[in-house]
């Protein structure tokens, strides 16, 4: 049975690049874990004691936490614990956002993390990302695929100063305009990543992304160009951890479990809902046309149905318009109150275009649009021209990014490598397509 508080409990998250505040609601209590993540959670024989201990902050984290949350915040969060949300939700929580860090072979791990490690420029979050780092249906298992690194920086600036000093090899001939440069070209055109491929680090071969950790947080909790927040709605490696990135990734997340069920019928597998998550990044991306797997989002989900397991199901178990069925089955509340409060609740970039959409799509069928915003947002989710809309708003904010961050590559990376780059891409499609 379902038990639902008197009033729905919130969680506030400060927008650290808005200064609005995002809130999440989830009163669920705990259920059984599928079979894939029993192995990874199972509790050893008296561990409990220690996961006592362990939730105990010490006094110095109390403290610490008193200051970054108000006694009103504080009591919310006092009222998840004892209903029992899971403690990977939960802000304050020695375990908040731990479902985001994927096991994968140790062997691995500390190879990626030796790379990390080879730059002296400071790096605050680091993370490893596809085919080199998780398994993909529909690749050759005998190749060993570049090795993908997105590194989160305070400073874009400065670190691409030191990195030059250090690493001159790795830039085109940018950099002989200067560090400033760089970080000019970073920032004002695409998704404010700047990429140097084709890399060799201890003799693996890499790419390796440099973005601030302000614009990486801004796209995570607004999904303002969704290219990194698109990855890390998929299973990542994360080498570095930084408490601000993993509080607004724990946002994303939760973002994107609102966007799948809002497109998703009321009753619905685990593949489905996780091949639709893994699938909103590649919404209007021009790669997914040419140069990309045309099944690879199918690809990623199959081979990972662990990590996603990992990643999502502490957040939908918390969802109280989410009921945990068996064999990987989900149902979910249909009922307009619960639909208004995630059309309310979308990230704020694709919120305003889903709602521009919305309007045009009620003068088509020339409905009337209610001035009240509850009902707005309620007509916007029982509209059968929901799907649609969505994949329009995803649309818009994906496709611009992705095509200047794709052709920002010729300039960062050199006519060479972003031929060599774009020819491996084409021979992966086309072996994909026969």
């Amino acid at each position: 049975m379902r038990h639902k508080l008197p009033d729905v409990p919130v969680v506030f998250v400060q927008r650290y690049t808005t200064g609005q505040v995002d809130s999440h609601s989830s009163p669920q209590l705990h259920q059984q874990l599928p079979p894939s993540m029993v192995k990874s959670v199972s509790t050893p024989a008296g561990a409990a004691d220690q996961k006592q201990k362990k939730t105990s902050l010490p006094s110095q984290q109390q403290q610490q936490q008193s200051q970054m949350f108000s006694d009103e915040t504080r009591a919310r969060l006092a009222r998840l614990r004892q209903f029992q949300f899971h403690p990977s939700n939960i802000p304050d929580s020695p375990d908040f956002g731990i479902n985001q860090h994927i096991t994968i072979n140790e062997e691995l791990k500390q190879q990626l993390k030796d790379i990390v490690s080879r730059f002296h420029a400071p790096i605050r979050y680091a993370f490893a990302y596809g085919s080199g780092v998780f398994r993909q249906g529909g690749y050759d298992a005998q190749k060993k695929p570049m090795l993908d690194f997105i590194f989160g920086v305070s400073h874009p600036g400065h670190w691409h100063a030191l990195n030059m000093h250090q690493n001159p090899h790795h830039y085109s001939g940018l950099r002989f305009l200067g560090s400033s440069t760089v970080t000019l070209i970073q920032e004002k055109l695409g998704a404010g990543v700047y990429f140097n491929p084709y890399v060799e680090v201890d003799g693996m071969m890499i790419k390796y992304g440099v973005v601030s950790i302000d614009r990486l947080c801004k796209d995570l909790i607004d999904w303002e160009t969704l290219y990194l927040a698109g990855r890390m709605h998929k299973p990542v490696k994360i080498l570095r951890d930084d408490a601000r990135v993993r509080l607004a990734n724990q946002v994303n997340l939760t973002e994107a479990v609102r966007v799948a069920l809002l497109t998703l019928p009321e009753n619905f597998s685990d593949e489905e809902l996780f091949e639709r998550i893994a699938g909103i990044s590649y919404t209007g991306d021009f790669r997914m046309i040419v140069g990309e797997n045309p099944h690879k989002v199918r690809n990623i989900v199959h081979a990972q149905m662990p990590h996603f397991h990992r990643l999502y199901y502490g957040l939908l178990d918390d969802l109280p318009n989410v009921a945990v069925l068996r064999d990987g089955r989900f149902q979910q509340n249909v009922n307009p109150r619960f639909r208004e409060l995630m059309i309310r609740k979308l990230p704020n970039t694709l919120y305003k275009k889903v709602v521009e959409e919305h309007k045009l799509y009620a003068l088509r069928n020339k409905l009337a649009l209610p001035e009240d915003k509850v009902e707005l947002h309620q007509q916007i989710a029982m509209s059968p021209g929901l799907p649609k809309i969505m994949q329009t708003a995803l649309r818009q904010i994906i496709a611009g990014p992705a095509l200047t961050q794709s052709a920002k590559g010729i300039i960062t990376a050199g006519p060479l490598k972003t031929s060599r780059y774009a020819l491996e891409k084409l021979v992966k499609w086309q072996q994909a397509k026969k």
